[in-house]
């Protein structure tokens, strides 16, 4: 078992073979080819999968976690490592969970930081949102999911399992103890079905806009060129890790 501090009282607990566990969960998905120069924000072992760059934001609500119940927003970045598996890189994350906060940090590098996240359903309409400090809405992402995502983009763009990848850094004490780690960790993603068999994920009109950019929180700095495709699904998922592939 993987354990925080304090040892007597551990802020979290995670099996290392069965991972982080969800159950009930749905979340909004918006790809997009990123305009810009992004090398600055790739560490290095990682470079652009494809040619733009395509890059996307999550938006999500897990009802139950084996680190409790929260909200979460990704931005991504899609990567090809240096044994040539496709995943996604995450220069910023945000979380509502203190535990889940530091599950993600220690553990996988995730730069995780506390902000106001929300996933509203209202009239015909998903929409996600980020907001930090409370009022200052850094992303809202809406969308329509008024049609089944059909096809094998969905196992490209979600293959089992997803390589997810965070740059683990622990500061040094005067110049001992000190180290920077590119962390490869992975999600397993079960879509949940309908009573026909059919994987609840839907797709529909969408767009992402950076409502008010913050120097403290630079999520525009992964700039949305061309929008592809948003989706919205439920599912269960599982949160584990595979190496450190590289230390700086």
């Amino acid at each position: 078992m993987l354990k925080s501090i304090p040892f007597d009282s551990p802020l979290y607990e995670v099996d290392e073979e069965r991972g982080i566990e969800y159950r009930n969960c749905d979340a909004i998905v918006g790809f997009f080819t990123v305009n810009g120069d992004i090398d600055d924000l790739l560490p290095e072992g990682l470079k652009p999968f494809s040619n733009p760059p395509q890059g996307g934001i999550w938006i999500s609500h897990y009802s139950f976690s084996t680190v409790g119940e929260y909200h979460e927003y990704l931005t991504v970045i899609q990567v090809e490592d240096e044994q040539g598996d496709m995943g996604y890189y995450i220069p910023y994350i945000y979380v509502t969970n203190d535990a889940a906060l530091a599950a993600g940090r220690e553990l996988a590098g995730a730069p995780k930081k506390l902000a106001k996240i929300g996933l509203v359903k209202e009239y015909d309409v998903v929409m996600g949102y980020l907001e930090r400090p409370t009022g200052k809405r850094l992303v809202t992402f809406v969308m329509k999911p008024n049609m089944r995502a059909l096809g094998g983009m969905i196992d490209f763009v979600f293959p089992k399992p997803t390589y997810l990848y965070s740059v683990r850094h622990l500061p040094d004490v005067r110049g001992r103890g000190g180290v920077t780690q590119l962390v490869k960790w992975y999600a397993e993603i079960d879509f949940h079905t309908d009573p026909n068999g059919e994987r609840v994920i839907f797709t529909g009109p969408g767009n992402i806009t950076y409502d008010s950019p913050s120097v403290v929180d630079p999520v525009h700095k992964v700039e949305i060129g061309d929008f592809i495709t948003a989706l919205y699904f439920q599912f269960d998922m599982k949160l584990g890790f595979v190496d450190i592939i590289r230390e700086y």
